[in-house]
C-alpha cells in the first residue's frame, strides 16, 4: 500500500480502527501516512520489520522533495500537516530538520529491537543482497529497480543533445 488520502486523513483523524482494516489487508507499505505510524505498526505486528530508507544525506533528500514539489504543486493536505509547510522551496531547513528528526526517532525507537530494522541507501548501493537478507528471502535474479532516479549530468545531456546531434551527424554524412 502507498500514499492514501483517505488513510492519511484517517492518520491525521487518528481512526486507528480504519487504519488497522487497511494493515490488516496488505503485506508492506510505504509513503504517507505509514512511514509515520511505525510505532502503531509495530504495536498491531510485533513480528513486523521495517524499512528506513534514507538518502545520502539531507540536502540530496531536501533537493529531490523540492523537485518532486514543483513538479506537482504545494500538497496542503498532508505536507502542511507533516512539516508545517505546503511549499519546500521557502522552509528548506525546517524540512532538512524533519527529516533528520524523524530519521533519528525511528532509529531511536528501534534501536533495542535491531532485528526489526534496515537503514538502506539505495544511491550508496544497497540493493537486494541487504534487503532480502534482512527480509530472510532470496533475491531475485533481476536488476535492483529505481524507476526515479535523477539522471547525471551526462545522462541529462544524452537526454537533451543526442537527437539535435543525430540529425547533424546525418547530415555530415550525407555530405561526405
Amino acid at each position: 500500500m502507498s500514499f492514501d488520502l483517505d488513510a492519511f486523513n484517517a492518520y491525521r483523524n487518528k481512526d486507528w480502527t480504519y487504519l488497522k482494516s487497511i494493515c490488516d489487508a496488505h503485506d508492506s507499505f510505504e509513503n504517507w501516512p505509514w512511514a509515520l505510524m511505525y510505532e502503531q505498526v509495530d504495536a498491531w505486528y510485533p513480528d513486523a520489520k521495517f524499512v528506513l530508507s534514507v538518502r545520502k544525506d539531507a540536502d540530496t533528500w531536501f533537493t529531490s522533495l523540492s523537485k518532486h514539489g514543483k513538479r506537482i504543486g504545494p500538497l496542503v493536505d498532508y505536507e502542511l500537516y507533516i512539516y508545517g509547510y505546503a511549499v519546500p522551496d521557502e522552509n528548506r531547513q525546517a524540512h532538512i530538520d524533519y527529516y533528520n528528526t524523524h530519521n533519528k526517532k525511528v532509529e531511536d525507537y528501534f534501536a533495542d529491537k535491531p532485528e526489526k530494522l534496515i537503514r538502506v541507501c539505495w544511491e550508496q548501493g544497497d540493493g537486494w543482497p541487504e534487503l532480502c537478507s534482512f527480509l530472510n528471502r532470496q533475491a531475485p535474479q533481476t536488476e535492483f529497480p529505481h524507476s526515479n532516479k535523477t539522471p547525471t549530468r551526462y545522462e541529462q545531456f544524452e537526454r537533451k543533445y543526442r537527437p539535435i546531434l543525430g540529425r547533424y551527424k546525418r547530415k555530415l554524412l550525407d555530405m561526405l
